[in-house]
């Protein structure tokens, strides 16, 4: 085999021991700083609980607390089976008194709920007996983990840090399906579901109601080393058939926060703060298979066998901070991204789907720009094979990833991330030499995150800051080194200060970008989407070929009322200036703005005759560039309603006025932005009710009389209490008068745009999408689950024309124009193309249109055979194809594409939870 010299096993192993030297020097360095951090609260208990009351003046303490108290469970800890038997039940104090929080806000709970808690060394037990004056007419649906389906709901939340912001949710539904939340504010809406702790729950069933009991160990809550604790807390029962949510301390509608008005609990003492330690060794194994002819391939036959190993490991470090570790992780049951055909000059940003980057991610995101976009690690490679034919890899290796989080006593929260990804080549053949050899297409590289946000004052207000940092091995290799940047860094602070608890706020950050490599790259920097710094028309930004770095900036402040009766708005301005980037480790699709962005809303949240709550919202959003030019000025009106029937929908309505966009004609001249009036309305069924069905649209028009419009619908059922069904079509068609096709620098174009041709059409575009679901459920912890998504679109570009002039939308139209002529080709190879002849001059132009068919599918057997301990038997199916372009697509041409090639993926994996620190303890 063929190798380039600068891809030597030498250089190779060199980079690497760099690269694993930086990686484990950087996390030493965290260890270091922040372990001191944590010792040093050790001792201080109660400091926080007397900061806060030293800062209200006398006779400003807040009223006294609900208080619940727990026993310590001797000699014998409850089995969990949910039967509440134990002798220690009928020691415990049980307390009751839930209010309502819907459908009658503040009126006594329409059926008797009861909980105690009782602890041991351990872990915490909490019981709760929910009564029922129908019992035999509780839904006994069953889900997988942590989906709370329409059953009735029993929730325990609890501020373990006693901090009164953050906290960590546990709940179950009637069929012992348990759920889990992460609060990182002081928000019960802004709660992280990827935070999945080990614990355990059981219920059951009598003509009285039904019974819950759980237990939750001390090692997955973070809490402060004190002789007696003290937490908040707070228990919430949901019955979906009243469609009534009660609390033990329910907070009322217009009022802000969630966690800061809990109650106490307390009487827990003697317990230590565990010193967690939990390895999750994975074994997995998959095969795949390719359809096509592989007969001149020298890399591939159509198959490929995979088997690996690998494991996640947690630790508790000092008192409040916890390790999380992945080493060569498995992302196998991962559900594939929807199908899509990007016709912009901008990146598509998915959604996060590995758990070891989901769960947690909100301690390492703050309230500013995305310095954090998760999906870079381990994304695909920069660069591509230089082959005839190319093995090309789809993915980078994640050697190893660790996460640092945690809250130290004084209020303080940490998180920090560390990933190294490994070098990828690419292998080549080459046909008339008949060799094979290998390219590097992506660097060691390594990716830091790191957030500190700190808690003050009795409102809970907070500062934080973030940093990032990526550095890249590129080792010489030209390929990389003209793409790439060597070394990226951004950050900054930001804050969130709270009045009168939270219904009034100032929040806003302040930040910076700094990248650093070769003049090629920052070359591409400049000329990238996100900037377009060779604009011909723009005076206050230029391309500078001999730059190797670059520096942005940003800025945002928001004056808000979140809370608060009825009236509710903000007003907002911030920048992000021309150098500003992110996209090493964050996500930005343009910088170079200035904006100012305005609300008000009137809310009714109390029923009336005909509501039970309603919502108008008015908008305005301006956008303007560092050249003055207002790119962008929409504004609008959002309203939605619930019926007394709890049916209900929504409504909105904007005007997007002239404006001036700097991306249209990519790289070219300001290019007038089309103004016009859009329109959406949609209509919702029960969303607590077993089926569940919404139905909405959108309409829009342009001056230049281009138009769009969709419909989707959304239906979900219940087939029985084992099995759930849902279905999610969607269907968008548009004709969009002004599309880029291409710029042509050498065709003669005029004075007006530069010497340039900026060639545009309109696109006639119809997309077809059906997302279909079935879970079948054997019990909570062992389901069956399908995903399907068939999906077809085309596109045909018509009337081809070129711009007129700079800072206007006018085109010529090749077709209209008598001193134009404009035909369709083809090649000798059947490559179709438009040749143009404009007034003598003949260039031509590249056939655009398309036709696309996919057919995405996922099955998943998953069973978690004992706590924290799951397999996996994965079946992924992807077909693709491109069909006769240019045609409308109905129903139909959702199924061609299941006679298409395509790739099928099969996988085994196995994960076995085992907690070092209780065979230690």
């Amino acid at each position: 085999m063929v190798r380039l010299p600068e891809v030597s096993h030498e250089s190779r192993g060199l980079s690497s021991r760099i690269c694993r030297y930086l990686a484990t020097t950087l996390f030493l360095a965290m260890l270091v700083i922040v372990t001191p951090l944590a010792a040093s609260d050790v001792g201080q208990n109660g400091s926080e609980d007397r900061a806060r009351s030293e800062s209200e003046p006398a006779g400003k303490q807040e009223k006294a607390r609900k208080s619940i108290r727990a026993i310590k469970a001797n000699p014998h800890s409850p089995s969990i089976d949910g039967k509440l038997n134990e002798s220690v039940w009928g020691k415990a104090e049980w307390i009751s008194g839930f209010a309502q929080r819907l459908p009658n806000e503040g009126e006594p709970a329409s059926e008797q709920t009861e909980v105690a808690i009782v602890y041991d060394d351990h872990a915490l037990y909490i019981g709760a007996r929910l009564l029922s004056q129908n019992a035999d007419e509780l839904l006994m649906h069953l889900e997988k983990r942590d989906n709370q389906g329409p059953a009735e709901q029993f929730i325990v939340s609890i501020d373990s840090y006693h901090n009164r912001r953050t906290g960590f949710g546990f709940g179950v539904n009637t069929s012992g399906v348990r759920f889990d939340r992460y609060y990182a504010s002081d928000s019960e809406g802004g709660a992280d579901y990827s935070w999945n702790p080990v614990w355990e729950a059981a219920t059951s069933r009598d003509s009285k109601g039904w019974y819950a009991e759980m237990r939750i160990p001390f090692s997955q809550l973070r809490f402060n080393e004190k002789e007696e604790q003290v937490w908040g807390i707070n228990f919430n029962r949901w019955i979906p058939n009243k469609n009534e949510d009660s609390y033990w301390i329910y907070v009322p509608q217009d009022e802000a926060g969630f966690i800061s008005h809990f109650g106490e609990l307390e009487g827990i003492a003697g317990i230590a703060s565990s010193s967690r330690i939990e390895i999750v060794p994975y074994f997995a194994s998959d095969a795949s298979f390719i359809d096509g002819d592989f007969s001149r391939d020298p890399f591939r036959d159509g198959s490929d066998l995979d088997p690996r190993i690998g494991g996640d490991v947690k630790m508790g470090l000092a008192t409040n901070l916890t390790l999380d570790a992945t080493f060569n992780p498995d992302f196998g049951q991962v559900e594939a991204d929807p199908a899509e055909v990007n016709l912009s000059a901008f990146e598509t940003f998915f959604d996060e789907r590995r758990p070891f980057f989901n769960e947690g991610s909100s301690l390492l995101e703050g309230n500013g720009p995305s310095y954090y976009y998760s999906r870079r690690i381990g994304a695909g490679p920069h660069a591509y094979g230089s082959g005839d034919i190319v093995d090309q890899p789809n993915n980078s290796t994640i050697l190893g990833a660790a996460k640092v989080s945690g809250r130290l006593q004084s209020g303080t929260s940490v998180g920090y991330l560390a990933a190294l990804t490994d070098r990828e080549f690419a292998r080549n053949y080459d046909i008339a030499a008949d060799s094979t050899y290998e390219t590097q297409v992506e660097p060691y590289t390594l990716y830091n995150v790191a957030r500190v946000e700190q808690q003050f004052g009795k409102n809970n207000s907070t500062v934080g800051v973030s940093l990032t940092s990526v550095s890249r091995d590129l080792n010489g290799v030209s390929a990389l080194e003209s793409r790439l940047h060597k070394n990226a860094y951004s950050g900054g602070a930001d804050w969130v200060l709270r009045f009168k608890n939270g219904i009034y706020q100032i929040s806003g950050y302040t930040g910076f970008s700094h990248v650093r490599g070769s003049k090629e790259a920052l070359l591409r920097t400049q000329r990238s989407s996100a900037r377009y710094f060779q604009r011909p028309d723009a005076d206050y930004v230029e391309v500078d070929s001999n730059r190797t770095t670059m520096t942005g900036a940003v800025g945002f402040i928001r004056l808000a009322k979140p809370g608060g009766n009825h009236w509710v708005g903000a007003i907002s301005g911030g920048f992000e200036s021309p150098e500003f980037e992110l996209n090493d480790i964050g996500s930005l699709s343009t910088a170079d703005e200035k904006t100012i962005n305005a609300y008000i809303a009137y809310r009714e949240n109390k029923p009336g005759k005909y509501l039970r709550n309603h919502y108008s919202e008015l908008w305005y959003y301006s956008e303007w560039n560092y050249g003055g030019l207002k790119q962008f000025n929409e504004m609008g009106t959002y309203n939605s309603f619930t019926l007394l029937n709890y049916w209900g929908g929504w409504f909105n309505m904007a005007r997007q006025f002239p404006g001036n966009s700097d991306t249209k004609t990519r790289g070219g001249p300001l290019m007038r932005f089309e103004d016009g009036y859009s329109w959406g309305a949609g209509v919702h069924s029960d969303h607590n009710k077993p089926s569940y069905i919404e139905v909405g649209g959108n309409y829009g028009i342009d001056v230049l009389d281009g138009w769009l419009w969709s419909m989707f619908t959304y239906f979900k059922t219940r087939v029985g209490n084992r099995a759930s069904f849902s279905v999610e079509p969607s269907f968008t068609r548009e004709d969009q008068p002004r599309q880029y096709v291409t710029t042509l620098d050498d065709a003669g174009g005029g004075e007006l745009t530069y010497g340039s041709r900026y060639i545009f059409s309109r696109l006639a575009r119809n997309t077809l999408r059906l997302q279909f679901r079935m879970n079948y459920y054997f019990s909570p912890d062992l389901s069956l689950e399908l995903y399907a998504e068939p999906f077809a679109t085309n596109g045909r570009y018509h009337q081809h024309a070129e711009l007129v002039r700079g800072g206007d939308h006018e085109v010529r139209n090749y077709e209209q124009d008598p001193n134009a002529e404009i035909n369709l080709m083809e090649d000798e190879e059947g490559n179709k193309y438009y040749l143009v002849n404009d007034n003598g001059s003949e260039f031509t132009i590249p056939y655009r249109d398309f036709g696309f068919r996919s057919f995405r599918s996922n099955v998943v057997l998953r069973w978690e055979f004992r706590p924290g301990s799951t397999a996996y038997l994965v079946w992924q199916r992807n077909l693709s194809e491109n069909r006769e372009p240019g045609k409308n697509v109905g129903v139909g041409s959702l199924f061609d594409s299941f006679g298409a090639q395509g790739e099928d993926f099969i996988a085994l994996k196995i994960s076995y939870w085992l907690p070092i620190s209780q065979f230690i303890n």
